[in-house]
């Protein structure tokens, strides 16, 4: 059996998979949206306010539900799944199949990876269309941060599997490493409201420069190159980690 028709095979199973797990469609596709929805019908976050530059809050609030999507994805989704996978021995048993197990982790980041684009398409069309925020002004810009930031999203979950000795600490981990991350990303407070020396430390954080780079090319810029290379640093760095410990016993 050729690789290709095994590799698709796997897709499949783990789309399937993906589509029986009521919380996993919740939180990764859903909630983003869901909370941009909820923030978004307080009449104070429909009024411009002068700390965001005369946008909205719920201007501000579109790149961090992007964010949220993605970092929900890569933290909770992958690291107890590829565990859990570990732990029973299912990759050990793949490895005398002619399907290999970094075909399903490449499975794995697809299916994560598209259901965290879905979640920011959506959270972008219910903002356009319920609350009237502006599509991007850079949309490639735009879209080359947001693949950015799913891409150490990704690494960061890879390399939680690869730490993770069993699934329970794995969602563990994953569960306490979200918080930081989601406080990075300006879910409590966007980072272009954080006191600058908060805002320039966050910055150096992967989802920190993320929220930043999609701030400037939401209002029309090209993000700044910084903001880029830390982003996209981050998420070398997560991968090198992952390849290096992840264990497939």
């Amino acid at each position: 059996m050729s690789t290709g028709p095994v590799n698709t095979a796997v897709l499949r199973t783990e789309f399937r998979l993906f589509r029986r797990e009521p919380a996993g469609i919740f939180w990764i596709l859903l909630f983003p949206t869901l909370l941009l929805a909820i923030l978004g019908s307080i009449p104070s976050f429909r009024e411009a306010d002068p700390a965001l530059g005369g946008l909205r809050p719920v201007d501000a609030y579109v790149p961090v539900a992007l964010l949220l999507g993605l970092i929900i994805g890569g933290l909770q989704g992958m690291p107890p799944t590829l565990t859990g996978y570990r732990e029973t021995g299912i990759l050990r048993r793949m490895s005398t199949t002619p399907v290999r197990p970094s075909a399903l982790l490449a499975a794995q980041m697809a299916v994560l990876g598209a259901a965290s684009l879905v979640s920011a398409v959506l959270t972008l069309a219910v903002g356009r269309l319920v609350f009237d925020v502006a599509l991007p002004g850079q949309p490639l810009g735009h879209l080359l941060a947001l693949l950015l930031a799913l891409a150490a999203s990704l690494a960061l979950g890879a390399l939680l599997s690869a730490l993770a000795r069993t699934a329970k600490i794995a969602t563990a981990v994953g569960s306490t490493a979200l918080f930081p991350m989601m406080f990075t990303a300006g879910v409590w407070l966007p980072v272009e409201a954080m006191p600058d020396l908060m805002a320039d430390i966050v910055g150096w954080t992967p989802f920190g420069a993320a929220a930043q780079a999609l701030d400037e090319a939401s209002a029309g810029h090209w993000p700044g190159t910084a903001h880029l290379a830390v982003t996209a640093g981050w998420a070398v760095l997560l991968t090198a980690g992952a390849v290096r410990w992840f264990r497939w016993e």
